[in-house]
């Protein structure tokens, strides 16, 4: 349910329910005379086979304004990226497939990794790193959005909202984040944002005082989202993490280089669900344990970047004052839960925090031991500078794989 309350330093751009759809469309397809719009959807292969995909696709063949769609696809064999031809064939879009596990693309990784450039990591951040390198060299956008392929309540209507801030001429703004609502079913979910974000920004504020990047990421009501847009010429210089701090490492990277002004945030979306991951607790590697650790990792980098100081005392004591903010938070939700008539298991929701909370001390141990780690992805400015003429190569073995 849309408000129109505005906190923050971004710009939030709710949904009243005063538009409808078909009106919205109308307007992206006026705007994309001048602003054309490329879609990126970083997906596994398994997602073909999953609950979600098929409809997204469905929902896009609708969609009258894209003009291109651009799909990196990982972990394919060349049987399963010939499937992915023909199950994004009916897409009536200009599209094309990224074999990020095909020769081509494989030998051209090769050439980065020489350079010392390649992506130091297999994943969603080396996934979307290429697509835009592709989105680049194609030349056809002035306006990308990404989302992605595992949501099973999708419709084309988020793609609109999410596209509209950075497609319009008339607006500012470079950079757009989606936002919505955790919640499907009975279930309140989000635990990651919810437990784990929000009071950790809270505590970092606490223990190391008033900081405008803390603030700027308190702006946002779901940091986590894997849905944002922006104008084409934003990839050029941004580096993004490898890892599971991608969605937190973007927002970094668009803080330093344009005004807050130039940041908004749109509601797209009254219920969101997709494939959730396991708290992974006794597996440090996978699951919200890996993801949460590579977030708080994200994060002490980029206040260490603007002259924060770290050491163990430090972590101690941002772990004990996030652990018992964190608590409260528990019990906020809780009773926000209940009062929606949702299932609310705040005993699964403390053993999230306590893993959490021990999470932010394998972090910060992490971050001191490893001062010269290289997590970021380089920017495909500096890409072109070593290599001028990788796009070209990289767009013609894309052609190519899609001939």
């Amino acid at each position: 349910m849309g408000d129109f309350y505005q906190n923050g330093v971004i710009t939030n751009l709710h949904n009243l329910r005063t538009r409808s759809l078909q009106e919205l469309e109308q307007e992206l397809v006026t705007f994309s005379r001048l602003r054309p719009m490329s879609l990126v959807l970083p997906s596994l292969y398994s997602e073909l086979e999953g609950p979600a995909l098929g409809n997204i696709v469905d929902e896009l063949c609708e969609v009258p304004y894209l003009t291109e769609i651009v799909v990196g696809l990982d972990r394919a064999d060349k049987q399963q990226f010939e499937n992915a031809r023909k199950f994004f064939g009916k897409l009536p879009q200009h599209h094309r497939i990224l074999w990020n596990d095909g020769p081509r693309l494989r030998e051209l990784d090769k050439l980065l990794q020489n350079e010392g450039l390649a992506p130091s990591q297999p994943g969603k951040g080396r996934n979307v790193w290429y697509c835009y390198g592709y989105i680049l060299a194609s030349a056809k956008a002035e306006a990308v959005a990404l989302h992605d392929c595992d949501i099973v309540t999708y419709n084309r209507e988020m793609l609109a909202r999410l596209f509209y801030p950075v497609a319009n001429p008339a607006f500012n703004y470079t950079f757009c984040k989606g936002y919505y609502a955790r919640v499907a079913g009975q279930n309140l979910n989000g635990r990651v944002s919810r437990l784990l974000v929000t009071p950790l920004l809270r505590a970092l504020k606490k223990t190391i005082g008033v900081h405008d990047y803390l603030d700027y990421l308190d702006s946002f009501r779901y940091p986590l989202a894997g849905e944002f847009s922006m104008r084409a010429h934003v990839f050029n210089d941004i580096r993004i993490p490898s890892d599971w701090g991608l969605e937190i490492g973007m927002l970094t990277e668009v803080k330093r280089n344009y005004s807050t002004r130039r940041i908004c945030q749109v509601d797209i979306a009254d219920t969101y669900d997709h494939k959730h991951q396991p708290l992974s607790k006794d597996n440090p590697e996978t699951g919200l344990s890996r993801m949460s650790t590579d977030i708080i990792k994200a994060m002490f980098r980029k206040l260490a970047t603007t002259g924060v100081e770290f050491n163990q005392e430090a972590f101690r004591t941002i772990k004990a004052t996030y652990y018992r903010i964190a608590l409260d938070f528990i019990e906020t939700y809780y009773n926000d839960g209940i009062m929606n008539g949702l299932r609310v298991d705040r005993h699964s929701e403390e053993q999230a925090v306590e893993l959490f909370a021990k999470n932010i001390i394998d972090a910060g141990s992490q971050f001191l031991e490893r001062p010269m780690e290289k997590p970021f992805i380089p920017s495909w400015n500096r890409v072109v500078s070593a290599i001028p003429d990788f796009l070209e190569r990289l767009y013609d073995a894309i052609e190519l794989d899609n001939s």
